[in-house]
C-alpha cells in the first residue's frame, strides 16, 4: 500500500505532466489557426491561377491538350508518390491513416513506384510495407518552414523529369474535416492531361468581359503552371499540418482528461489515507490518555 509520501509524489508528478498538456495543447491550437488561416488564403490564390490559367487558354483558343505524354508499357512507367506524415509522435492514427490509404492507391496504378516522405515516422510505415523510399523531407515546424520545402520538392521534381524522364507525381496528405477529425486525399500533379484541361476550361469566369493575355504567352502559361504545382504541394503540406496538429490536440484532451481522473483518484486516496492516519494518531493520543488514568498514582 502507498504511504502518504508516495501518494503526495504522485500527485505532484501527474500535476507537472498535467500542466505540460495543457503547453501542448496551447501550441497545437495555435498552430491550427495558423495553418487553417494559410490554407484559406491559398484558396483565393489557387482560385487566382485557375483564372489565369483558363485566361490563357481561351486568348489562345486552346481546347485540348496539344501534347498528349508519351504512353510507356505499365512496367516501364515510374509514379512518384509524395506523402506527407509527422515526425512527432502523439497523433493517434494520423501517420497509419495515411500510410494505408497510399498502399490502398498505389495498388491501383500501374507501373513501378518510388515514394518521396515528408516525415519519419510515415516513412517507417512505408518502408515496412515495402514500398521503395527513395528520398525524405523533414516536417516544417512552423508555417514559415513550409514554402522552403515546398521548393525542394518543385526542384526534385524537375530533376527527376529531365534525368530519369519520371512524368507521373501524385501527392498524399491528410485533409481537415469540417468540425473535426481528417481524411487522406490524393492528388494527381503531373501529367497535365485532359481531365484537367476540361476542369480549368469549365471554371466560370467572373465578368463578362473576354480575357487577354500580354507579353509572351509560353513563359506566361509556365509561370502559371508553376505557380499552380507551387499552390498544390503548399496546400497539401499546410492541409497536412493542420491535420497533424488537430490530431496532437485530441490527443492531449484525451490525455488531461485521464491524467485529470487519476488526480481524483489519487487525491481521494491521499485524503482517505491522510484521515485514517490522523484517526490513528488521535485513537494513540486517547488511548495513552485513558492508560494514564487508570495508572495509580
Amino acid at each position: 500500500m502507498d504511504t502518504l509520501e508516495e501518494l503526495n509524489r504522485k500527485l505532484e508528478g501527474a500535476k507537472d505532466i498535467k500542466s505540460v498538456v495543457k503547453a501542448m495543447k496551447a501550441m497545437a491550437a495555435s498552430r491550427i489557426t495558423q495553418y487553417e488561416a494559410a490554407v484559406k488564403s491559398l484558396g483565393d490564390y489557387y482560385h487566382t491561377v485557375t483564372l489565369g490559367i483558363k485566361a490563357y487558354l481561351t486568348a489562345e483558343k486552346i481546347q485540348t491538350v496539344i501534347e498528349k505524354p508519351v504512353i510507356k508499357k505499365s512496367d516501364d512507367q515510374v509514379i512518384c508518390a509524395i506523402v506527407f506524415g509527422s515526425d512527432l509522435g502523439l497523433v493517434g492514427q494520423f501517420n497509419d491513416q495515411i500510410s494505408g490509404y497510399v498502399q490502398q492507391s498505389l495498388q491501383s496504378i500501374p507501373g513501378k513506384k518510388e515514394v518521396w516522405v515528408i516525415g519519419e515516422r510515415v516513412q517507417a510505415l512505408l518502408a515496412d510495407a515495402e514500398l521503395a523510399v527513395t528520398r525524405s523531407y523533414p516536417v516544417p515546424g512552423s508555417i514559415d518552414a513550409v514554402t522552403p520545402l515546398v521548393q525542394h520538392i518543385l526542384i526534385d521534381m524537375e530533376a527527376m523529369r529531365e534525368t530519369r524522364h519520371i512524368k507521373q507525381f501524385f501527392v498524399f496528405h491528410n485533409q481537415p474535416k469540417t468540425g473535426s477529425g481528417y481524411d487522406a486525399v490524393m492528388q494527381r500533379l503531373l501529367p497535365l492531361d485532359e481531365q484537367w484541361m476540361r476542369d480549368i476550361i469549365t471554371t466560370p469566369w467572373p465578368t463578362n468581359k473576354i480575357p487577354e493575355v500580354t507579353g509572351n504567352a509560353a513563359t506566361t502559361l509556365t509561370a502559371l503552371i508553376s505557380a499552380y504545382l507551387f499552390v498544390s504541394v503548399f496546400r497539401a503540406c499546410a492541409e497536412s499540418l493542420a491535420a497533424e496538429n488537430a490530431s496532437r490536440l485530441e490527443a492531449m484532451q484525451r490525455a488531461e482528461k485521464s491524467i485529470g481522473d487519476m488526480l481524483d483518484s489519487l487525491g481521494k486516496k491521499f485524503q482517505s489515507l491522510r484521515q485514517s492516519t490522523i484517526d490513528e494518531e488521535l485513537f494513540d493520543v486517547v488511548s495513552g490518555f485513558e492508560a494514564l488514568k487508570k495508572t495509580p498514582h
